[in-house]
């Protein structure tokens, strides 16, 4: 059911934030570090990140076969279990979310059209956000100077083609899995994100065609599921502080100041980029809509900085979701557009900075760029960012762009340095550009609770929890209200076994259906 969502607080997350300091003592450290809001503990793990990689620099090496002294492989432990976690339940939550989302267009009058607009305006914002990140290379042509040194120049491990884009559509087994056996006999299981949304979309198409009736006990069970999945994701983010700490502190140890320094213009035209789309672009789109720009950024703040610290659409899509919905988007609607955006709408991953990659390496190989190739560029951009999809989305995306263009894969190697810092932004400005779609949509087609938008707040990690778990009290006592009508008592009644009038049930039925 669509609910108006107003932004304000459960009562619970205000008495817990006036406990008296007797209390506060009692509880002991950790429970005391609990209650520090979640952007302040990622603050903290941001500064403790890079103090620690500094730390680990001035160790110096270490005596294992990689150089890594024993803070910069604790560091790499933290950060890589903490990406293997998300990356473990993003399969799983691709695949529920997408059929949900696609089985609940059922009960949207216009399911087609919302569709057909929402990606519509993922191409519009792909499209501004190519030609800022093609200006900016022209402009100062980041690889023309650069210190950084050929030898580290190499066609890199992730590679990709139009036809492996194509060939990759097809599924090669139902779940999208895909294994590959190491010399020593061991088997690693990876999955492929862009089959697993197309079996995703299939199931629910379906499920749509066969009718509801027939598809009820299937999607009561993936509807349950979804929510054990997501309740587990929350889990894990909570751990977004501490991994933060791992993240950060080994991309500073392992590459120090000197990769920055080395391709140094390339790394502000990237965030300049992406500061011109986040701070010019998304608030012209949101004032030409009719939007308050202040609201929407206050809104989706708790995506965007868990987005930057995380460097995952994918993981970040539950907290993308239920901020879009506290903003006043339907969640009928918000279920379908976020899923689907957290796969295919990356302005950063697949618009800025593969225009700007691309830009680098002809510069640094001395290869001259015309108007075909920007144009080349942009089509490349706007079309192929559902090749994106999954944890290597940006790599996949540049060797796809020089491909096109025909320049040396070899430059891939020469950008993976900096990578980790990158992805931090283009992550936050993913998710951000996913949300901004949703509520730009809905807005256009009369579907936005503007009381809810206008009275969007920044909140923490936690009350948004917190308000989430009201609201699905909530939920429940509606639905037991409308389970007592379906048996014809009296909801303040208590529950008997009665059998429901087949006339009182076409009518809640249809009760029912307009909430949704």
């Amino acid at each position: 059911m669509a609910r108006r969502r107003t932004g304000h607080l459960a009562s619970p997350v205000v008495n817990t934030a006036t406990s008296s300091p007797s209390s506060s003592r009692r509880r002991g450290p950790l429970r005391a570090i609990a209650h520090i809001p979640f952007g302040w503990q990622v603050l903290i793990g941001l500064v403790l990140g890079v103090a620690l990689g500094l730390v680990a620099t001035a160790i110096g090496p270490g005596s294992g076969e990689d150089g890594a002294n024993w803070l910069t492989t604790t560091l790499d432990t933290i950060g890589s279990t903490f990406v293997t976690l998300l990356k473990a339940l993003v399969p799983p939550l691709i695949f529920l979310a997408i059929v949900t989302s696609i089985a609940n267009l059922r009960k949207v009058t216009g399911a087609a059209r919302l569709a057909g607009k929402t990606l519509l305006w993922f191409a519009i914002t792909s499209l501004i956000a190519v030609v800022i990140g093609i200006g900016l290379g022209a402009l100062t042509s980041p690889g023309a100077n650069s210190s950084v040194s050929a030898k580290s120049a190499d066609a890199g491990d992730t590679q990709g083609t139009w036809l492996d884009f194509l060939t990759g559509l097809v599924p090669t087994n139902f779940l999208g899995i895909e294994g590959s056996a190491g010399d020593d006999g061991s088997v690693a299981l990876s999955f492929n994100a862009l089959q697993i949304l197309v079996i995703s979309i299939a199931v629910g198409l379906a499920v749509l065609s066969v009718g509801e009736k027939k598809a009820e006990p299937f999607l009561r069970i993936t509807g349950s599921a979804l929510e054990i999945v997501q309740k587990l994701l929350w889990w894990v983010i909570r751990l977004a502080p501490i991994g933060t700490v791992g993240l950060l502190g080994n991309a500073v140890a392992s590459y120090g100041w000197d990769a920055i320094g080395s391709l140094g213009v390339f790394v502000a035209d990237v965030y300049i980029g992406m500061l011109l789309v986040l701070l010019v672009v998304y608030p012209i789109l949101l004032r030409t809509t009719g939007l308050s720009i202040g609201s929407f950024f206050r809104g989706v703040w708790p995506a965007t900085s868990l987005g930057f610290v995380s460097r995952s659409s994918l993981g970040t899509m539950p907290m993308t979701q239920t901020v879009t919905e506290r903003m006043g988007v339907p969640r009928h609607y918000a279920s379908f557009s976020i899923p689907l955006g957290a796969t295919t709408k990356m302005d950063g991953c697949a618009a800025i900075y593969p225009a700007l990659a691309a830009i680098f390496v002809a510069n640094f190989f001395g290869v001259p760029l015309g108007i075909t190739d920007y144009l080349l560029i942009v089509l490349v951009s706007v079309l192929g960012s559902a090749a994106t999809a999954g944890m290597t989305g940006a790599t996949v995306m540049l060797t796809l762009t020089l491909s096109t263009l025909g320049l040396p894969l070899e430059g891939v190697g020469l950008l993976l340095a900096i990578d980790p810092i990158l992805d931090m932004g283009r992550t936050a400005l993913n998710v951000t550009g996913q949300s901004l779609v949703a509520v730009i949509v809905a807005k256009r087609e009369k579907i936005l609770d503007q009381t809810a938008y206008d009275a969007s707040v920044r909140t923490s990690f936690s009350a948004i929890q917190a308000d989430e778990g009201a609201e699905g009290a909530e939920e429940k006592v509606a639905e037991d209200r409308v389970a007592a009508e379906l048996s014809g008592q009296d909801p303040a009644a208590p529950a008997e076994d009665t059998v429901a009038d087949p006339e009182r049930v076409d009518q809640l039925e249809e009760k029912v259906g307009t909430r949704a």
